[in-house]
């Protein structure tokens, strides 16, 4: 009797799948992926190109306004936010990569198409994850301001940075305001770093995608923690010119990030 009840409970279309299989990785593993991530940006140069492109110019868009309304305070913190944003919008890198590696020839259509049609499955509600993250860390910048330097505005960034770096009170705001930064980016990192390729590879829902993230960072938090340290060391490098490093490194970024899933995931099992 009670195996017959295991068998109708393990069988149906509500039958729970499995959780996603993690696998250890060593730090060898993440320069291996990186290798991987530029051959493939060097395979297929102009989706690159495009998909950095658009990120390039959505944070540049971003500060322009800021700084277009009088919001000096805004170009650093809305920069630096916008990094939190890069895994959704790698989505169409994490395909090109699919493509490649299962032999599937490259077409513009079928890639758009495939980010397109993101919008109707989980990876939508990972999106919305990230940008509650940006509005937070957004949020917090101006709470911290508001504690540390009153409700003075700056008309633009250059007296910005100076009130902030020559004020014992900015210093503070600017020490304060990077810990929390880091613990933010830290939270989206853990919960993103395989939740988007895998949603995109997997039917799985978005729940599961975050605590097998999770999971992939503490089962080898140091080899993660480095790959962490890359990503905000080329992200800040390439911020610097006004963007357009970005058209490089989000693309490579993006490839080494679909590689990296792979190593950190067991492929689905056969059904």
């Amino acid at each position: 009797m009670s195996e017959a009840i295991e068998d109708l409970e393990g069988s149906g279309p509500e039958a729970r799948r499995p959780d996603p299989v993690v696998r250890p990785i060593t730090l060898p593993v993440i320069f291996e992926a990186l290798g991987e991530g530029l051959r493939d940006f060097q395979a297929a140069p102009l989706y690159g190109l495009f998909f950095g492109a658009i990120y390039a110019a959505g944070g540049l868009f971003i500060v322009l306004a800021a700084t277009r309304l009088g919001m000096g305070y805004l170009p650093y913190p809305t920069a630096a936010g916008f990094a939190l944003l890069g895994p959704f919008v790698a989505v169409g890198l994490y395909e090109v990569s699919r493509r490649r590696e299962h032999g599937i020839p490259l077409r513009w259509r079928p890639i758009l198409q495939v980010v397109l049609d993101q919008r109707h499955r989980e990876l939508g509600w990972m999106a919305f994850v990230t940008l509650f993250v940006f509005v937070v860390w957004m949020y917090q910048i101006r709470l911290l301001l508001a504690l540390f330097l009153g409700f003075q505005s700056f008309a633009t960034f250059r007296e910005f940075l100076g009130v902030v770096l020559g004020t014992p009170e900015g210093l503070l705001f600017l020490a304060i305001g990077h810990v929390i930064g880091a613990v933010l980016s830290l939270v989206l990192f853990s919960l993103t770093v395989v939740s988007f390729p895998l949603l995109l590879d997997r039917d799985v829902d978005f729940i599961t995608a975050m605590i097998t993230s999770v999971r992939a960072v503490t089962t080898s938090p140091g080899p993660m923690l480095v790959w962490a340290g890359i990503v905000v060391v080329l992200l800040i490098v390439s911020l610097l010119p006004a963007f357009l490093g970005l058209l490089v490194v989000m693309p490579i970024l993006g490839h080494t990030t679909w590689h990296l899933y792979r190593r950190l995931v067991e492929p689905a099992p056969a059904p």
